[in-house]
């Protein structure tokens, strides 16, 4: 019997060698691919993490009136990235299909000349809704004292109360209706009263769809 068979070939273990030198470049390649700078958005971000100032003057469209798709799509032609919206109506909902909305205010006004590094933010209603003369701001967070939430969305009154809050909330109409899309429903009266001290005692709205009145 040959001993060549319990003799470990030397080309096989020159080609193991090599495998495993070829490895450890690929891996200190790759752990040397994050000092590459990347530009997003007309910033430099490089390895440190810091953002470098990249933006160019441009004067801004008027968008009012536009729908919100739109508007984005003319701002961004422009060099405007950095891009946000809100609900005009005070409602805290969410333009999740931007097609559906429309722009009724931005905040930089238009023929303004400013940095395309400049956040536009587009205060904006569903296509189908009036714009408010002024923009609504839904209510601030609860002090130490019940504010008045009458005429607020159900969801912004939720929000704006401590997050240990107890809330219950009734239709008003007195069709037994479950409020499950708080955004789409007005708070018609609530208990504790505006005023009241707040020491985390449970909170009840009685509330009506918008669009419907108040019993």
């Amino acid at each position: 019997m040959s001993n060549s068979l319990f003799v470990p070939s030397k080309r096989k273990r020159d080609w193991k060698l090599v495998g495993g030198v070829a490895a450890g470049i690929l891996v200190i390649g790759a752990l040397g691919s994050g000092c590459h700078a990347t530009t997003t958005g007309g910033s430099t971000t490089g390895a440190s993490g810091n953002a470098k100032t990249g933006g160019k003057s441009k004067t801004v469209p008027h968008f009012v009136g536009m729908g919100l798709q739109a508007a984005q799509d003319a701002a961004q032609k422009q060099g405007f990235y950095s891009l946000t919206s809100h609900d005009s109506l005070g409602r805290d909902r969410h333009q999740i299909l931007d097609r559906d909305w429309k722009v009724c205010s931005q905040n930089v006004k238009a023929g303004a000349t400013v940095s395309t590094d400049k956040r536009l933010d587009f205060g904006a209603v569903k296509v189908d809704e009036t714009c408010p003369a002024k923009d609504r701001s839904a209510p601030a967070a609860a002090g130490k004292t019940m504010p008045e939430f009458k005429g607020k969305a159900v969801n912004t009154a939720r929000h704006a109360l401590p997050s240990s809050t107890s809330i219950t909330v009734k239709d008003a109409s007195g069709k037994s209706r479950y409020v499950l899309l708080e955004s789409n429903w007005q708070v018609c009266s609530q208990k504790p009263p505006a005023g009241t001290k707040l020491s985390g005692q449970p909170v009840q709205f009685s509330a009506v769809k918008f669009g419907e009145s108040c019993p």
